[in-house]
């Protein structure tokens, strides 16, 4: 609760203002049964000592100020309610929003061993649940607190025998409820867990619907989720039963507690020692305070669901963010990038990704990596913009090691182009956009040329404002890639990085695209990095590098690693045969 406590000191005096209002409320409520009591006892028992004026005109009075407190209750409440929603949905809004961005500052490492679902599942679990806990401490615990304090002044004023026996049956109630609760507690922090578990599965299924629905696996999936869900529903009904349980224990203590104090006044009526005008005010005070006791067990539910989402939102909160230098050297323009000796191990592998690997590119040269899978090459370009740090050697940009710079201002730098063609639901503009804002239409136009879109542009009935659907379902795999080229062209960059930009497109688009970053390339105007498998998208490049089990095995130009006949050679050779062998199967199909 620590951590709720640190968002809670910037709203101190909303929240001051809220219960001063809560007081208020409260207080003047529970001054009306006060003054019914004053109606009974010195006008409706004594009605022969008054004439009719003087009857009317006290109990006029007396209904006047009734009238009164209940406003200024009414008035109060309704002040206190608006305080209360702008602490919760500024509160709950801080906490989303700082999660978020945490979540955003943490090392790439992070986002690959959990799914993106379930952070985002926490962050609205503790938004959700911090706001109810707020709303029931401010709007039950503290005005039942007020209450109690108001009737214990007014039992002391009528007969102290009353108060002590009004609050004896609380530390039952209380220690009741402690011991039950531990028990919702254990079940609450599973039911989180599941709940957290079923929203990242949920989220991966539906982001990889087009592969369960190809496959008919949605009856699969479904099974998969309901399974989760029932396991969920099986938790909630026995959290459920010992809530019921807790209400149930503490409805009977308050019942018997209630009926107590009825005989006990019942009895001090008798023997003339209180009023009966003061019974029934005491008699309407027990609903304002054991109506609140009643709800105790929703209330320690509430709280105890509170408690594990903020654990978890601690456990997001406190993960180390991305580390980013005191005074980072600032690089206007990458003209040269260098990888000395630079070595990398993943946080589960026992043996190192890339070994000792060196090269040095400046502004207009293109050079490529290329090895079997596993080989090192995606690690390498996540090295090379930040993604991952080196556990030995140095990245250095412009001459500038790479772990005294701001990542965030260098990847303003970078065009990027993935093999998965990471598009957005929306239009063309938007998709564009994305990574430059402030760009025109004319701008957006000539990316699009650049990176040979004019197709997709022809056929898109509005233009930029067209609709391609959540990761381009609505246009082909090589137009998805040259929807990405133009968006990694329209940043302006300096260093333009396409990893297997071709792998998963057929022939005809592989080649299309090639051409494409052939042209980008010969007009000198960036760095560019070519991952691939496929060799012949990689055949113009200045220097190629040859990658096997981490190590950087061969390198030179396209027709000097052939001569070499080794690895590189052995690579083209089959990626010939194998494109002669698909040409002479497709005009045997033909014939």
């Amino acid at each position: 609760m620590k951590l709720l406590y640190s968002y809670l000191k910037n709203f101190y005096p909303l929240i001051f203002l809220a219960l001063l209002l809560a007081a208020i409320n409260q207080t003047f409520s529970m001054m009306d049964p006060y003054i019914l009591g004053k109606i009974i006892d010195n006008y409706a028992l004594k009605f022969s000592s008054f004439t009719t004026n003087e009857f009317f005109k006290g109990v006029g009075l007396l209904l006047l100020a009734s009238m009164g407190v209940a406003m200024v209750s009414r008035i109060a409440k309704n002040f206190q309610d608006y305080c209360v929603n702008v602490i919760v949905q500024r509160l709950g809004a801080k906490m989303y929003t700082d999660g978020i961005k945490h979540s955003l500052e943490l090392p790439y490492e992070e986002f690959e061993d959990q799914r993106s679902g379930e952070t985002l599942g926490a962050l609205q679990k503790v938004r959700t649940d911090v706001e109810k806990l707020l709303n029931a401490f401010i709007n039950v615990l503290f005005t039942s607190l007020v209450g109690i304090i108001f009737v214990v002044i007014y039992c002391f004023h009528v007969n102290w025998i009353i108060a002590p026996v009004y609050f004896s049956m609380i530390p039952i109630i209380a220690i009741i409820s402690s011991v039950l609760s531990k028990k919702i507690k254990k079940i609450q922090k599973i039911i989180v867990g599941e709940t957290t578990a079923l929203a990242g599965s949920t989220t991966e299924s539906l982001r990889n619907i087009e592969l369960v629905k190809s496959l008919g696996l949605s009856n699969q999936e479904i099974g998969r989720l309901n399974s989760t869900t029932g396991k969920i529903l099986g938790l909630e009904l026995k959290k459920v039963r010992y809530i019921r349980s807790l209400s149930f224990i503490q409805g009977t203590i308050v019942n018997l507690l209630r009926t107590s104090i009825l005989g006990l006044m019942m009895y001090l009526i008798f023997s003339q020692q209180i009023q009966p005008g003061q019974f029934v005010s005491l008699f309407i005070y027990s609903f304002f305070i054991f109506g609140p006791l009643q709800e105790l067990g929703n209330i320690i539910n509430i709280y105890r669901e509170a408690e594990i989402s903020l654990a978890n939102f601690a456990k997001i909160m406190n993960k180390k963010t991305e580390p980013k230098p005191e005074y980072p050297i600032k690089i206007n323009r990458i003209n040269s990038l260098m990888f000395d000796q630079v070595s990398f191990k993943h946080q589960s592998s026992s043996t190192n990704a890339l070994n000792n690997i060196s090269f040095k590119v400046n502004l207009g040269d293109t050079v490529a990596f290329v090895g079997p899978s596993g080989s090192g090459k995606t690690t390498l370009v996540k090295l090379l913009v930040g993604l991952y740090r080196p556990v030995k050697g140095i990245i250095y940009y412009n001459q500038s090691e790479g772990s005294k710079i701001n990542f965030d201002d260098l990847r303003s730098q970078i065009g990027f182009v993935t093999q998965d063609s990471q598009l957005f639901s929306g239009t063309i503009r938007e998709n564009l956009l994305f990574v430059n804002p402030e760009a025109s239409d004319a701008d957006c136009i000539d990316v699009l040329e650049k990176s040979a879109c004019q197709s997709l542009i022809n056929r898109a009935d509005k233009g930029l404002d067209t609709t391609i659907g959540e990761g381009g379902m609505k246009i082909s795999g090589g137009e998805k890639q040259r929807l990405s080229i133009a968006r990694a062209l329209l940043r302006k960059p300096t260093l333009m990085v396409f990893d297997e930009a071709t792998s998963s497109l057929d022939s005809l688009s592989e080649s299309e695209i090639t051409t494409t970053i052939r042209t980008i390339s010969e007009k000198k105007q960036h760095i560019t990095i070519l991952i691939a498998h496929r060799l012949s998208t990689i055949m113009h490049a200045d220097k190629i590098f040859v990658l096997e089990n981490g190590h950087i095995i061969e390198s030179g130009k396209h027709t000097e690693l052939l001569e070499l006949k080794g690895l590189y050679y052995a690579m083209w050779r089959q990626q010939i045969g194998e494109r002669k062998k698909s040409i002479e199967n497709n005009l045997i199909a033909v014939n």
